[in-house]
């Protein structure tokens, strides 16, 4: 692991609720929709908060609410979003393999530009159970990753020069293919997450900080240790992001309390939706967050109740200020420079964690390292 003193100072970052947004979820419809008014809200107020930047996921189907109630498309909205704000980044999630290679690095270049490279790409080469096949996609999970390296890498070269690119792989082609301008800088970074071997190779190879789901503080240490393996063996340098949704209050009976109001009024149409798409599949990560506890209690502070009703992440800590900036600088002591929140609804939550929470783990992380 990196010496304390040679780690970066840590970031926090903030969460954009393309399936809708409010103080309860599962719901059939959304309290808060995702229409670009709410969304800009909850920009705003994570930039004005200091947030460093916002991951902003891409879906096929709502993934907290009635799967045919709107959603917002990742692209469009965060390019509107990058336009009406100033200093916070956006980390895009993108898939491969639904767009070209060349015109998406030139999308990415143009937005980078507009944005002042403000924009960092996280790869999603995995889905849910038949996510994939709605949209004409029949390739194995294997299969998609290998894909995934494939337009990394051409991207990479897509960004190095604005002269014509010749690429040749299995599954991306490129016969001349250029991008001018290219994004500024050195152009964004490639996050990358999952569980399985080949997303742990992948991560290793490719990757510029390899995200991992809140889990029990052991298994995200056994996913740092084998990701650090494949960073060491690639030869590159490693680094690790931590995606969580806080459930946090004064106390933390008051905490608890929160976590049942936003579950009451979920829907049993909406908890089978996601219990079909969780079934059989092949995501390690998914079946991790949907694991069985009492209570969905995962630790003294780990709640993976939003499992029920939430595709993907679906674990929360659940406590005190005091006890959950705790619990995060468990994580961080094991390797974690960035840490991706979220809470519901975001904009009041984004406000309340960056107010009570967020100075209570820096002053720890900050005595942590005065004394390394």
């Amino acid at each position: 692991m990196t010496p304390v003193s040679e780690r970066p100072e840590p970031r926090f970052d903030w969460f954009i609720p393309i399936d809708g947004d409010g103080e309860h979820i599962g719901t059939l419809k959304a309290e808060r929709p995702p229409t670009f008014e709410n969304l800009r809200k909850i920009v705003d107020a994570a930039e004005k908060c200091g947030y460093y930047s916002m991951l902003i996921p891409t879906r096929f189907a709502n993934g907290l609410f009635e799967s045919e109630e709107p959603l917002a498309e990742t692209w469009t909205m965060v390019t509107a979003l990058a336009a009406v704000s100033s200093r916070i980044r956006f980390l895009i999630a993108v898939r491969p393999g639904f767009i070209s290679p060349g015109l998406f690095a030139q999308m990415a270049a143009s937005l980078s530009q507009i944005s002042g490279g403000r924009i960092d790409i996280n790869i999603v080469p995995g889905g849910i159970q038949g996510e994939f096949e709605k949209m004409g996609e029949n390739i194995d999970h294997d299969t998609r990753y290998e894909r995934a390296e494939e337009f990394i890498a051409a991207l990479r070269e897509l960004w190095k020069s604005p002269k014509p690119v010749i690429f040749e792989g299995e599954h991306v082609r490129l016969n001349g293919a250029h991008c001018s301008p290219g994004p500024v800088g050195e152009g964004p970074k490639f996050y990358l997450g999952g569980a399985s071997p080949a997303a742990l190779r992948l991560a290793g190879r490719q990757s510029d900080v390899y995200l991992a789901w809140i889990a029990p503080q052991e298994g995200i240490a056994k996913f740092i240790d084998n990701a650090n393996a494949q960073f060491a063996e690639a030869g590159r340098p490693s680094a690790f992001g931590l995606r969580s949704h806080i459930v946090m209050r004064d106390t933390e009976e008051e905490a608890w309390a929160a976590s049942e109001e936003l579950l009451s009024r979920a829907e049993k149409t909406v908890q089978t939706q996601r219990q079909a798409l969780f079934a059989g599949t092949a995501m390690v990560g998914q079946r991790g967050q949907i694991q069985k506890a009492e209570n969905h209690r995962l630790g003294a502070h780990l709640w993976n109740g939003i499992s029920t009703v939430r595709v993907n992440c679906g674990t929360a800590l659940v406590g005190s200020p005091d006890q959950i900036a705790n619990e995060l600088l468990g994580y961080w002591r094991l390797g974690i420079d960035e840490f991706i929140l979220s809470g519901y609804p975001h904009m009041e939550e984004a406000r309340r964690v960056a107010s009570d929470l967020l100075p209570r783990i820096k002053a720890l992380i900050e005595a942590e390292r005065a004394a390394a």
